[in-house]
């Protein structure tokens, strides 16, 4: 549960511009989830989510993308396993089917770990695309990102 709802998380704040707890939890009210403001606080700090501005001047929650990185990469990797259901190599592409809604976040998880051949990932809602560098390298991603999962 805590994993979907981090997961949750992520997409509603890359999707909208929340600006306080308040508002994060009327997003997961509305989707199903009930939720207390302590455990959204838990999350928000667990997560390493951090404040950013605007372009009108305003703060929004967003992933942190500095010093912390490690810290939301292990989220990021912790979604991507929890939710990544079938791995499959098409040529030089991998295909990665997720749970409903968890493509976005494995595909930043991907590109979060700068694996050595990735040239660029591709999300819709349940299915990512990884391009690889060569066939040869999609093997090894592929190789690689199901050994993640296992």
């Amino acid at each position: 549960m805590k994993t979907a709802r981090q997961n949750l998380i992520l997409n509603i704040i890359k999707t909208q511009e929340i600006e306080t707890q308040e508002e994060l939890a009327k997003h997961l009210i509305d989707a199903g989830i009930n939720i207390t403001q302590a455990t959204i606080s838990r999350d928000i700090k667990e997560m390493n989510l951090i404040k950013v501005q605007t372009a009108d001047g305003r703060y929004k929650y967003a992933p942190n993308s500095g010093d912390n990185q490690p810290k939301n990469l292990s989220v990021l990797i912790r979604v991507f396993k929890t939710t990544v259901r079938e791995i499959q190599t098409a040529g030089n592409i991998i295909v990665v089917k997720t749970m409903s809604g968890s493509a976005n976040v494995a595909a930043e998880a991907v590109d979060s770990m700068d694996i050595d051949g990735v040239a660029g990932t591709l999300a819709g809602d349940n299915t990512l695309f990884v391009a690889a560098t060569s066939q040869e390298k999609a093997e090894e991603i592929s190789d690689a990102l199901k050994a993640l999962i296992q």
